[in-house]
């Protein structure tokens, strides 16, 4: 069986950071009713010249540099984002281009804040089935363009950046298990328009791209959601709650995060959080969390870790993976998991 360890994580936000006190100027809003409700504290917005792809160049560099790879090392380029550059080409395609990846296909993903999730399930499959070695899988957005900055409900909840990683073969370490949902049906809960959107007699459509969001509604789903896809993907591995060394959901919101880990029965400690730091940056909000987590050293040898999301769709899901910086397994260990879908299909 090939397993595909995580060889390097990157992560990059712009310069420019956008305060609450910030936002108190711009929209009828305070400090105080922003970190009660969401935990956020800032956000990082991007400067008139970045893009999605300049930003993900930026985590995808860091990613192979600890990785110790050559861009020539890479077999796929898959790079997950609700805001790319433009229709195409895609966001991958100008990453693969910018670092030199000569040998590299590429291509993106677009499961909103489940985007990346989709993507490192999607690179992982190419290495089991022999297709790659090695894949890039980039998380990279920039909100701040799609924002409502006179919506209060939605512009103190969102930010830029980028997380990256190198996937590569290997004996032991990766993803374990993993599920992705879906319910088109509930798509008005959380999406945006955008000039390819629905026409009507005399062929006019939506001329702005912004966010649109059922708060209430999308805060009672995400926490439900998340717990039962980190089920589901426990019990495909033959493990339980008690078996998580560490929580990485998607940072939307620290009341969500909260309440996933307390449904859980994992102690606070054990919830990677972000949040504040960063706001929610969709599909980079997974990839900059686990980079994080990394560096504070929160990840040992064969911890077993539970990434989990939700977005616009609307998508959820969650995948099990055990850290190995070697791809080696422990004396007397290994995975007792096995490496596929929890199940197949939506709900």
């Amino acid at each position: 069986m090939i397993h595909s360890r995580i060889a390097g994580l990157g992560r990059y936000v712009p310069e420019g950071v956008l305060t609450n006190a910030d936002l108190e100027r711009m929209v009828a809003t305070s400090d105080q009713w922003i970190v009660d409700r969401t935990g956020i504290r800032e956000r990082h917005v991007a400067a008139p010249h970045e893009t999605t792809s300049t930003l993900a160049l930026r985590a995808a560099r860091i990613a192979l540099g600890r990785a110790r790879l050559e861009p020539e090392d890479l077999d796929l380029v898959i790079a997950s984002t609700t805001t790319p550059d433009g229709l195409f080409p895609s966001v991958a395609s100008l990453v693969q281009d910018g670092l030199g990846a000569r040998r590299a296909g590429a291509f993106d993903v677009n499961a909103a804040c489940m985007g990346f999730m989709s993507a490192l399930a999607t690179a992982t499959q190419f290495i089991g089935a022999g297709s790659a070695r090695r894949v890039l899988v980039i998380g990279a957005e920039v909100l701040s363009r799609i924002v409502n900055w006179e919506d209060r409900g939605t512009c103190v909840l969102f930010g830029d950046g980028a997380g990256a990683l190198v996937l590569e073969a290997s004996a032991f370490g990766g993803p374990l298990s993993f599920v992705l949902h879906s319910d088109g049906a509930r798509a008005k809960q959380l999406y945006a328009e955008g000039p390819c959107g629905p026409r009507d007699g005399d062929g006019n459509g939506p001329s702005e791209c912004y966010i649109h969001m059922d708060g209430p509604a999308i805060f009672k789903f995400a926490v439900h959601a998340m717990t039962e896809a980190v089920r589901e993907t426990l019990a495909s591995a033959r493990l339980g709650p008690g078996d998580i060394d560490l929580l990485v959901p998607h940072q939307a919101n620290l009341r969500i995060i909260q309440g996933v880990a307390k449904a859980l029965g994992l102690p606070p400690e054990r919830a990677m959080v972000n949040v504040q730091k960063y706001g929610n940056t969709s599909s980079a909000s997974i990839p900059m969390a686990l980079c994080e987590a990394a560096e504070e050293g929160r990840l040992d040898e064969g911890a077993r870790v539970a990434l989990c999301g939700f977005g616009g769709g609307l998508a959820w899901g969650s995948m099990l993976l055990e850290w190995s910086t070697t791809g080696v397994a422990p004396e007397g260990g290994g995975t007792r998991g096995v490496l596929a879908p929890a199940h197949r299909g939506g709900e």
